[in-house]
């Protein structure tokens, strides 16, 4: 046989994807495209039509053909089994056979057909050697990813050279009692992980405040207004103000599919001289008929000093977690002394932590598939009725001592169904008719709220129901590691520690209502009440 072309179209003869295995001209093939609905005779059911130089053969798909462009004195045997094969194809890539799916994995549909047909001949292959022919490894890939790593492992080696140099500047300029020009030696690091759950605990520790720097007088000069691409400048300088500053600024581009029109910008967090962000991220995965078959955890501690002369601050952390977590600390932060006394410091005592920037002093890891570890429980139990299906789905809180914020449950509806029929709901909803879900909204999850249901009648089958998908925030940690100030037993002791020879600072945030407890030792940075009394 010899098939010229392979074609998705509607029945208006318009093409929606088209794979020509000769030379055939644009013009050509929408010309005999457009002429193939004129051609079928609808008072009878045929699989081919001809006409006096090629010929077609279909197969009806919902709304749109699958057609085969051959010519006359193809053999009409192997003409259907080509176009059985590439009517199975089709449905591996869509998940709805309609104009706007076909669009999109149009790509994909074109390099199943180049392994199907061959310059206008058929291969001898079947369904799964077609999946596994375009999902296989590219040689050029593989060429092209080396040499990334190969350009990325250059440029830490020179940013560990550059790190030296600053380093050993700044050995220099503390000898001749010069400022030095930087810190050096000490990167953060960040956390990788799943988003499905993030916790995020800002805890700030009050010293003196730093000073605020006067407004710079306006100049007197003349003016610059209506300066075409000035407010973009403005605009963009703004930005990496913001960003300088320590802000997450969520930037969008063009052409991304998103059902936000704009993103706001958080509020702003009040800072101190010494600031931490404690941070966990959660992905977990549950089977459908229940148990855990994957749960990750990730957290890590970001120190920020803004005055420098707190620069070499030690911080006690609580760890009273029972779940089993790997901690780990910085390769600059003092092992030993932490494993002791559970104390955050430099190893090496004339280092300072650096100034105006994230530092990832202590990360933790935790990886399980006990089932008692998940903190919230999702039950989807679609069942069949007679228009559709009923589906019942309920969330429950399982650690209790957690407060979930911006709970998102998503559920996948079938293509092409409509709007679901809402019964009973905790909460709110929102149905995206463009993407086929049910987002089924709850603004918080705790231990007086931890249970809830939704009922919903949607046409479909209970496979269409899942993957559910869960999203959440929450202000507390998972796991129980906390940052110092100590706990109020510390209180009494601190004030006997002001006859001793150390110095005890209370002092209370006048924002937070935190009490705020620091100790100095003449000539040193700040240390821990354990190195004082003990």
């Amino acid at each position: 046989m010899v098939l010229l072309a392979a074609a998705v179209c509607t029945k208006a003869g318009k093409a929606i994807v088209s794979r020509q295995f000769v030379e055939m001209t644009r013009t050509r093939i929408e010309g005999l495209l457009a002429a193939f609905p004129k051609l079928m005779n609808t008072g009878k059911q045929h699989t081919f039509v001809e006409t006096e130089s090629v010929r077609y053969v279909y197969q009806p798909m919902e709304k749109l053909y699958m057609v085969l462009i051959t010519t006359k004195n193809s053999n009409i045997l192997e003409d259907l089994e080509t176009l059985r094969l590439f009517s199975r194809v089709i449905p591996e890539y869509c998940r709805a056979l309609e104009e706007n799916e076909i669009s999109e994995h149009c790509f994909d549909l074109i390099f199943a057909f180049d392994e199907i047909v061959a310059l206008g001949y058929r291969e001898n292959v079947n369904l799964a050697q077609i999946r596994t022919f375009t999902e296989m490894d590219s040689h050029e890939e593989k060429v092209f990813r080396a040499v990334r790593e190969t350009q990325e492992r250059e440029a830490k080696a020179e940013m560990r050279r550059k790190a030296k140099e600053l380093q050993q500047a700044r050995r220099d300029a503390e000898r001749q009692g010069k400022k030095a020009p930087g810190f050096g030696g000490f990167g953060s690091s960040a956390v990788s992980g799943g988003t499905t759950a993030a916790m995020i605990t800002e805890t700030i520790i009050e010293t003196e405040k730093p000073k605020v720097a006067p407004a710079p007088a306006r100049p007197s000069g003349p003016s610059k207004a209506l300066k075409l691409g000035a407010k973009g400048k403005e605009v963009d300088n703004f930005v990496d103000k913001l960003k300088s500053e320590g802000e997450n600024i969520m930037t969008s581009s063009v052409g991304k599919r998103s059902s936000e029109a704009a993103k706001v910008l958080a509020p702003p967090i009040n800072m101190e001289s010494v600031h931490m962000k404690i941070e966990e991220k959660i992905s977990l995965t549950c089977g459908r008929d229940g148990g855990l078959q994957n749960m990750e955890l990730h957290g890590m501690i970001m120190l920020r000093i803004l005055d420098e002369k707190f620069a070499r601050i030690r911080l006690h952390v609580e760890n009273e977690d029972k779940k089993g977590v790997q901690l780990q600390t910085h390769p600059n932060v003092d092992k030993k002394l932490f494993t002791a006394e559970s104390l955050i410091g430099l190893k090496n005592p004339e280092k300072s932590f650096p100034i105006n920037s994230d530092v990832g002093v202590l990360k933790w890891r935790l990886q399980t598939t006990e089932e008692s570890f998940i903190p919230l429980t999702i039950n989807c139990w679609p069942s069949e009725s007679g228009n559709g299906c009923d589906v019942n789905i309920e969330y429950e809180l399982q650690e209790e001592s957690l407060e979930l914020n911006d709970v998102v449950i998503t559920i996948p509806l079938p293509s092409s169904v409509g709007a679901p029929v809402i019964g009973e709901i905790d909460g709110e909803y929102r149905h995206d008719s463009r993407r086929n879900l049910l987002e089924w909204c709850l603004p918080v999850i705790d231990a007086k709220n931890k249970s809830g249901s939704l009922e919903f009648s949607i046409a479909g089958q209970p496979n269409d129901f899942f993957p559910v998908q869960v999203s959440f925030i929450s202000k507390k940690n998972y796991c129980n590691i906390q940052v110092w100030p100590p706990p109020p037993s510390y209180v009494s002791w601190c004030r006997a520690c002001l006859e001793a020879q150390c110095t005890a600072v209370l002092g209370m945030n006048s924002r937070s209502g935190t009490l705020i407890v620091l100790w100095i030792v003449p000539g040193s940075a700040f240390v821990a009440p354990t190195q004082l009394c003990h």
